[in-house]
């Protein structure tokens, strides 16, 4: 890709399940930002630690390997120094509707060579615990925010259900470049443009191993599908599916011109 393209090329990369889905980005990272010419990079890291939260010392990796910025949702206090290290770190991103007096922020700003990029991460309410803020209205006020200094902004909403990310999309139409949903750990294939030029997919998708069940061992998620008896749930090994999206952005407008799946698998050296 050339460094004279006008457009800004923005890489999104799904949950990122344990340390097969850490080595699977770190190695691919940069190879993906060469072959694709991309100008910003954000993953959700939320699972990164074991299958559950993120850790500083993570975070500082996936930074090193090439993400401008850290995503996260359900699980981002599932470790204890995250608390801490979140309010040093302005990149690692806690979504924005907690209450206020949480540690973090739920938004961020960073500059570019092509553009000022704003990145919004926002959790549902369906079907997610803890109970959180309504999205909309925190939606509705950090875009507001964003908008005085940029119209580039990427939304990841973390939610359970398609209907309330779809529903986040359409409301956010023309008021953000893209908004994708990240959770569910499995990628969908509804990727458009909406009618004012938001880019928007309903689930990114996961980057964790391949022959899994949402990145855990099958086994013993199917015998507790069976007997319903309480099991603990290992991260899998093996191959990673490495999932996200590539959007393309005009810079002057914020609205986005192409978004296009990403899927491959990353062989894992034993």
């Amino acid at each position: 890709m050339s460094s004279q393209d006008p457009f800004l090329r923005l890489l999104f990369l799904g949950d990122i399940v344990g340390d097969p889905g850490r080595r699977a980005v770190a190695s691919e990272l940069p190879v993906l930002k060469e072959e694709l010419g991309v100008d910003f990079t954000v993953v959700n890291g939320e699972n990164s630690a074991g299958g559950r939260g993120i850790t500083g010392k993570i975070a500082i990796g996936l930074m090193r390997a090439g993400a401008a910025v850290i995503t996260t949702g359900d699980h981002v206090w599932d470790q204890p120094d995250t608390a801490s290290y979140i309010e040093t770190e302005p990149r690692l991103l806690r979504p924005i509707n907690y209450p206020d007096g949480v540690p973090g922020k739920g938004t961020v700003l960073l500059e570019t060579a092509k553009a000022k990029v704003g990145v919004i991460n926002v959790q549902g309410r369906s079907f997610m615990q803890p109970p959180m803020e309504n999205p909309f209205h925190a939606l509705d006020r950090a875009v507001t925010q964003l908008r005085r200094s940029t119209p580039v902004i990427f939304v990841d909403v973390h939610a359970e259900t398609t209907s309330e990310k779809i529903a986040v999309g359409r409301y956010l139409d023309g008021r953000v470049s893209a908004v994708v949903g990240t959770h569910t750990h499995v990628q969908t294939a509804d990727e458009q443009i909406l009618p004012a030029g938001t880019a928007f997919l309903c689930d990114a998708g996961m980057c964790g191993p391949d022959f899994s069940i949402l990145g855990r061992t099958p086994d013993p998620i199917i015998e507790k599908f069976k007997d319903g008896m309480p099991r603990r749930f290992p991260v899998a090994k093996g191959d990673v599916r490495l999932c996200g999206a590539l959007v393309t952005i005009e810079p002057a407008t914020g609205m986005a011109c192409s978004i296009e799946r990403i899927n491959r698998i990353v062989p894992i050296q034993k």
